[in-house]
């Protein structure tokens, strides 16, 4: 059994840790830290673990040691702990962007400032399994991607590795208002969001570095907030090279997926969820993949979807975490979803 701290525990990133976290069998969570909620109950933040765990918010400053910590804080601020942690946290798992994108360039180009603690960033292994699963583990410092880059990711990179498509990829992202974070702005409140499909990145969103840094593609990328509360859905649309086919996509995803545990190729021709759809992912750490190929042309739409709380989030830090410590993959993470929801 390890010992397991969360920082920033009091988000919605935080509260899915701890979901997922208070019931694994090999994983204590014997502290969580908020500046803000400092004192306070976890079950008045988050209800749904009420009857669940009597832990009251720490705040940061009072960090004791722990064999794993998770950082679910700011972007920017998750570099603070890193540095100030050491020998204090033998392995980190970060869900923030500090440490996604190698290039400090390119980090200030999408974040408007210098990227924080630049020169640890080699230390930190990408925390996507379906990529990185040997890096991981051995790794003591784990960064895990942004949520709508997790999805773009896995729906782009058999294909760009296959080289059966085109460089150029324009990325047409929808989330739900969680991925906006716990904070209460008016942007957020339920008057403002109810009804609205919001256009809040119609171009250079954050996430096309990271997708552009792990498929080498030249990536565009604009992103609609829709009414759900969680899920994401990518539409990649890309153009295929010439003579390749419906079966030669297949074959591209089938070699990357066919062993994975939480990556689903769903590419049908009829039905109701013939293609990658967020409802029915509601709480599973799983990404749907999947395509659709004009006939009459070269042009493709490659599709992820996944609840970006979980596989997006949360779900994918402690799926890091069981490779990292040689538990079973699925460890803790067996929520299949719901239908109807």
């Amino acid at each position: 059994m390890i010992n397991v701290g969360i920082i920033g525990a009091a988000g919605y990133i935080g509260g899915e840790l701890l979901r997922l976290l208070l019931p694994h069998p090999r994983a204590e969570v014997t502290k969580v830290y908020s500046a803000s909620q400092q004192g306070r109950r976890v079950d008045s933040v988050h209800p749904n673990l009420r009857g669940h765990t009597p832990l009251t918010f720490t705040d940061p400053a009072d960090l004791d040691s722990h064999d794993v910590v998770f950082i679910a804080v700011a972007h920017g601020k998750a570099a603070e702990y890193v540095t100030s942690l050491g020998p204090d946290a033998p392995c980190v798992i970060d869900l923030t962007a500090d440490f996604r994108l190698r290039d400090p360039v390119a980090y200030q180009r999408y974040y408007g400032d210098a990227q924080p603690a630049a020169d640890l960033t080699a230390d930190f292994t990408p925390g996507l399994p379906e990529r990185y699963r040997d890096q991981l583990r051995t790794a003591d410092r784990i960064s895990v991607p942004g949520c709508m880059a997790t999805a773009a990711t896995l729906a782009l990179g058999p294909l760009a590795a296959a080289g059966i498509v085109r460089p150029d990829v324009l990325i047409d992202a929808k989330i739900g208002s969680s991925g906006s974070g716990s904070s209460a702005t008016t942007t957020n409140l339920h008057a403002e969001r109810s009804g609205a499909m919001r256009v809040f990145a119609p171009h250079s969103h954050r996430h096309e570095a990271e997708v552009a840094q792990e498929t080498g593609l030249r990536v565009r990328m604009a992103a609609t907030g829709v009414e759900a509360v969680r899920g994401a859905q990518v539409l990649c649309h890309c153009t295929t090279e010439p003579g390749v086919g419906e079966q030669d996509l297949r074959r591209a995803y089938r070699a990357a997926y066919q062993d994975e545990p939480f990556v689903r190729i769903v590419a049908q021709r009829r039905g109701l969820y013939r293609l990658p759809e967020p409802k029915i992912l509601i709480g599973s750490n799983y990404c749907d993949v999947g395509f659709s190929l004009d006939p009459d042309s070269d042009r493709l739409v490659a599709i992820g979807a996944l609840d970006n709380l979980v596989k997006g989030g949360a779900g994918n830090a402690v799926q890091c975490l069981n490779i990292r410590m040689d538990w079973p993959e699925r460890t803790g993470l067996e929520f299949v979803g719901l239908h109807p929801i």
